[in-house]
This record gives C-alpha cells, structure tokens and sequence, in this order.
C-alpha cells in the first residue's frame, strides 16, 4: 500500500478524500469481520480440544475379552456369555454340595444416644469382662464389695460372606407288607434339584446388578473364602431365575407404568458381540421412568438391537400422557404420529451447550457473552422452579404460569435476537439452534403441572448401567441382555422406592416360586416394590423416620 505524506494529503481535492475515508472504512470492516471470524473458530477450536482432551485422557473402560473357558469374561451379560461359551444350559451339570464345601445418611448434629440408635438393628453379641475372684481380694481385703452399672461401649464388627449348608430330610414311609410308599411334604424350591438357595442366588444378583461386579470376578472371591462354584453354574442360576420367575414382576411393573400420566425416557449405546452384524456395531439400553412427580417410581430398562423409533413405538403403544425426553427425533416422530401422546423437552439440555462454551472460555471471560446471559437467565428459572417441588400439581402449574413462562418468553425473544449475530456452526451457534428447534418441546412444562422441566431423573436412572458397563467390555448376545435388563429394571425399582436390593430378591426368590409358572398373577400385588404388604426387612430407613428419631 502507498503511503501518502503530509504534503501530498493537503493537496487532494474533497472528493478524492471522501473516496479514501469510504475505502478505508471498507476495509476496517471487512477487517472486523475477519476477526470476528477468526474469534468464532478459536471459540469453536477451544470447544473441540477440550473434547478431545477428555477423550484422550478421560478414564477409559475395562477392554479385556477372552472367550477361553475359565479366564474371566468382562461382558456384561457374562451370565449368558459364559453358558453359551462353555456348553449349552441344558448340559450343565448341577454341583454337589460336597464338591463346593472342602476341608447416606445426612448430615446432623451428633447428640446423645445416637451410635446405640445407629446399631439397634443390628445383632449383639455381648462380651463380658470381669475380673477374678483372687482380683477382687487383693482390691478389697475385707472382701465387702458390690457390683456398680457396667461401662458399656460399643464396636461394630464385619464378616465377610458366610456360606451355610441346610441339609432337607424328608421323611418316607412304607406300610408293612404292603408296597405302598409316602413321604413328608417337600417344601417348594428355587429351581428344584439345584443347590441355589434365594439367598444364594439374591446375593449374586445384588453383587452384579447393584455393586457390578462381574459373575467371573465374584467366583474368584468365593474362591477364596473355599466355596467353589463355577461360574458357569452362577451364569445358569441368573439367567433362569430371570426368565422363569423375575420376568413377571418385570411385565406387571409394565403394565403399571403404563397408567402414569408422565413417562420420561433416556437410552443409552452399548456393543453386542454377537448379533449377525459387523463387529463393533452399536446397540441401545432404553430406560423408561415414571414422571418424578409421579407417586411411586416406576424404572424399567430394554434392550434393542438398534435406536429407531420403532422400539419406544413399540414399548409406549398402551400409553397416552406426556413424554420427557432430550431432543432424539424417535420421540418426536411418535409426537407427530399420535394424538395422545405429548413430548416435553428437557432444560438440562438446553443449557448444555452454553455450559460448555462458559466452561472453555473461563467464568471471568465468559461475562458478557451470550452464553453467560442465557445460563443466567436459564438459572433463574430453575431457581423459580425448585420452589415448586413439594406443590400439587394444580399450584404448581399456576406458580409456573405467573413467574417461569415470563422468563421462557425472554429468554426465546433473546435467541432469536442473538441467531442473527453468532456464527451458525460456532458453539454458541449450535446451542442457540438447539434451543430454538427445541422450542416447541422445551415449553411444554407450562402447560402441566405433572411435568418435570427436565429429563434427570432418567438419566439418573440409566446411570448405574453406564457406571455399571465400565467393569465388562460387550453385551454377549441379545437374548442375555434382555435378561439382564429385567434384573437390572428391579434392581433400580426397589432402589428408588427405598428397599434393600439383596433383601427384595430374596424374598422375590422365596415367594414367586409358591405360585407355579402359569397361575393368575394378581399375587404380584403384594410383591411390588411400593406394596404396603412387604415384610419391613425389604425396607431401608428413610431419612424422614431418622429425622423423627432425632425430634
């Protein structure tokens, strides 16, 4: 570019000048713009390495497979994995008893009394110290003493799991001279003719679908404790007792979430190893949950070989209410085919993006920007919205109708505004898109005060299964998952209504069994999670009982 001096300027003429100023101007905002292209993809490029660190150096999960018989299997159904791997179920042989037998609290105040509250549940053994006669001479003399209150404390002891063999005798008789042979009732058990016991098999179901320890590993620790049971024999018990018994409680907790007025779903990808496609080919856990609203938590899990819609299709077709789902099209496309079917969106969502950019931009450069306006705006109405959680439905409809849906209406007039300024493929641009695509679902709460803002409580409810997955590598095969997501739906059930998972498969275990295979099933009422009839050792103590105990 010339550069033109001070002598040269003062003899242009005023149009030449006006000419300048206009390229000049030109040329500075051509020169912004580039900038302010340059910014967006630096923000754009910040998002994307902090994924990428996260991918790189985020925890990674446990990649060990081996299909040789006896090695561990980290699968997540090795339950059916291990059968299939080693012989057919029908083939497995049950073992003798002499071959496995050889030679959250919250926080409060301490005060006064609360340890032998804590402990009272638990049984005491009582271990005295006293001291001797000859002790007591050389103390008094005289031999004139008595005995005060004993010093009491208190030590809680832990044993690992013990193994008891009960050993049945049934009594047989036979009348003289006449061939005639009775013998004593023989109660009704768990898979008859198998060495499992309730509890037994309670205590793999609670080690693998509540602590997610693999089947494999749990073998190896009763290895240890001289209590050898193959795997394969632990796989087998699971798997059946799923199909044969757990499988109706399954159906009729089904039934039952279909009479919710809200359902909120959330699924989740996983790997099948074998299923007739190419290796390494995506498979899906959906997980189906009452409205947090809702009186009594529903959580059922599902397995399907793939994401179309066809599977919630399917799984929702005897359900009419509201749907409380992220933004997956499968759900929306049901919106649009059903009438009483209505789909809310979820808020966490909504704010995700934004979060992310505040995050790679840092809090103190975040200000001022975009996505610190919409958090803040978005963090106002969920402050709004959490106090109306212990309302009725009816009030808290209202409440959102007077303080939220002036918020929501800011907040989408603020987007619309913004869209116009912020580069489409930028981080903020793609979060202000989502938004104003989700608006339609994202305003849905307003219109019912059953329906939750967002979509937590599913996403809390498939967690355990995402946790859980780290500890194997691949489902197996289908048939194994779908088992498995009938222990794991169970599982999480009697979590959410506040029972002791080991607890509640035992007595599953003892009481479905009473009933055959294909009797009327409206036994199942007092056997449901929620069901006042269940004995009080299936119940945990619920912060409120403790509170009172400390009132």
């Amino acid at each position: 570019m010339t550069r033109i001096d001070k002598n040269e300027l003062q003899n242009l003429d005023k149009q030449t000048l006006i000419e300048m100023l206009e390229a000049s101007a030109d040329s500075m905002k051509a020169m912004q713009q580039s900038i302010d292209q340059l910014n967006k993809m630096v923000d754009a490029l910040l998002v994307e390495v902090r994924g990428l660190r996260a991918a790189r150096f985020g925890r990674k999960t446990e990649k060990v497979m081996d299909e040789t018989p006896g090695q561990l299997h980290f699968i997540f159904n090795e339950a059916e994995g291990t059968i299939d791997i080693v012989k057919s179920p029908e083939d497995i042989e049950e073992p003798d008893v002499e071959e496995v037998i050889q030679p959250k609290a919250y926080k409060r105040r301490k005060r006064k009394g609360k340890r032998e509250e804590d402990l009272a549940d638990i049984t005491t053994t009582v271990i005295e110290h006293t001291l001797s006669d000859e002790d007591l001479l050389a103390a008094f003399p005289d031999g004139k003493w008595k005995r005060l209150p004993d010093e009491v404390y208190k030590r809680l002891e832990f044993h690992p799991a013990t193994f008891e063999v009960i050993e049945h005798h049934i009594a047989v008789y036979a009348g003289n001279g006449e061939k005639a042979v009775i013998k004593a009732d023989r109660p009704v058990d768990l898979m008859r003719n198998s060495i499992a016991t309730p509890s037994l098999v309670a205590g793999i179901l609670n080690y693998k679908y509540v602590n997610a320890m693999p089947i494999a590993r749990l073998a190896t620790e009763f290895d240890r404790q001289d209590v050898h049971i193959p795997s394969q024999n632990m796989c087998h018990w699971v798997i059946k007792c799923s199909d044969q018994y757990l499988s109706r409680l399954y159906r009729r907790m089904r039934s039952d979430l279909n009479s919710c007025q809200v359902i909120q779903a959330d699924e989740t990808p996983t790997i099948v190893n074998r299923d007739g496609r190419p290796a390494g080919s995506k498979s899906f856990m959906w997980v189906y949950r009452s409205g947090e609203f809702e009186d009594r938590p529903i959580i059922l899990y599902d397995y399907q070989k793939t994401r179309s819609s066809e599977h919630p299709r399917e799984f929702l077709k005897d359900y009419s209410g509201y749907i409380i789902s992220d933004g997956y099209q499968a759900y929306h496309t049901l919106d649009n085919e059903r009438d009483d079917l209505k789909v809310s969106g979820c808020w966490t969502h909504a704010r995700r993006g934004f979060a992310e950019v505040e995050k790679t931009l840092g809090k103190g450069k975040a200000k001022g920007t975009v996505a610190h306006t919409v958090l803040n705006i978005i963090g106002k109405i969920y402050h709004e919205e959490g106090k109306l959680k212990t309302l009725s439905p009816e009030d808290r409809l209202k409440q959102r109708s007077e303080k939220i849906a002036p918020l929501v209406d800011v907040l989408f007039a603020y987007l619309e505004k913004q869209v116009q300024f912020v580069a489409p493929k930028s981080a903020t641009g793609k979060a202000i898109s989502y938004c104003l695509n989700q608006k339609k679902y994202l305003k849905v709460f307003l219109e019912d005060g059953h329906v939750p803002i967002d979509n937590n409580a599913a996403e809390r409810a498939i967690r355990p299964f995402c946790l859980g997955k780290k500890n194997w590598y691949v489902i197996d095969t289908i048939s194994g998952a779908k088992a498995s997501a009938v222990l794991y739906s169970i599982a999480e059930t009697a979590k959410a209504n506040n029972l002791k998972p080991y607890e509640y498969f035992k007595y599953l275990l003892e009481e479905i069994p009473k009933h055959g295979e294909f009797e009327d099933e409206s036994y199942m009422d007092d056997l449901l999670p929620w069901s006042d009839s269940l004995p009080d050792f299936c119940r945990k103590k619920t912060q409120a009982e403790t509170q009172n105990k400390d009132q």
